[in-house]
């Protein structure tokens, strides 16, 4: 996808001291395996648990999906991101809501997938996959009415998560929306499918709501609206 930024663009960045790039490619790893349909190890112990055989034979995604739209809904002619998008233009109803598609991730399986497939769906919504983490966005500023980050805040520290919300911030227009969810520490779920995840390759961090809220709010973002899943808890942000 072509761009023509200014000189002094988020293009200009410099990212080779940064000190999360072992644990990003770590994650990125997990998750090209899972796209490549690759066979993961685990003890017997693990294969043992009710979740993990949720979780091959596909159960278990449909558990624990967030429904972003539910609480923010992309509108016609919105310009959206999707932070870690996977494969979602493919999945969700991009078309049917008519939202111009923008999407970022730090698997290169799945961004070259959607950039393969996502202009032959359509055209003129799809306008590209950017490779990159979730805290360095690839966009100019205030360019997105919504922004979308879905399934991978647990697998960082709350440090990380603050960096994000201050690089969604920028992105944002003014009025616009951050949607996310968070790894609610006190579903039933919650420990089970942390151990399953470390040992899938991506250890996760169980925060609680209180800590995640302090967070938000520290990094100057409202909750508009908040929404409890099975294993995840969606956001609604303003800033």
């Amino acid at each position: 996808m072509s761009k023509n930024p200014p000189s002094n663009s988020y293009k200009n960045k410099t990212y080779s001291a940064d000190k999360w790039q072992e644990r990003i490619a770590q994650i990125a790893y997990r998750f090209n395996q899972q796209y490549q349909n690759q066979t993961f190890e685990l003890p017997d112990e693990v294969q043992a648990m009710p979740i993990f055989r949720e979780w091959t034979t596909g159960l278990l995604s449909g558990r624990i999906v967030s429904p972003f739209w539910e609480i923010a809904q992309p509108q016609k002619n919105q310009h959206c991101l999707d932070i870690g998008c996977g494969v979602s233009f493919l999945i969700y109803p991009w078309r049917d809501w008519q939202t111009f598609f923008y999407g970022q991730e730090i698997s290169n399986i799945a961004r070259d997938t959607l950039n393969s497939r996502g202009s032959q769906l359509n055209s003129k919504l799809f306008k590209g996959v950017e490779l990159g983490a979730a805290h360095h966005l690839n966009y100019p500023s205030e360019q997105f009415d919504l922004v979308i980050a879905t399934g991978f805040s647990c697998y960082f520290p709350l440090e990380y998560w603050h960096l994000v919300l201050l690089e969604v911030k920028r992105v944002l227009k003014p009025g616009g929306h951050f949607v996310f969810d968070i790894l609610n520490s006190e579903q039933p779920l919650a420990e089970d499918w942390a151990v399953l995840e470390t040992y899938l390759g991506a250890e996760v961090f169980l925060e609680t709501s209180s800590e995640w809220e302090k967070t938000i709010k520290a990094s100057g973002a409202k909750i508009v609206k908040r929404q409890l899943g099975e294993l995840f808890e969606l956001y609604k942000v303003r800033f």
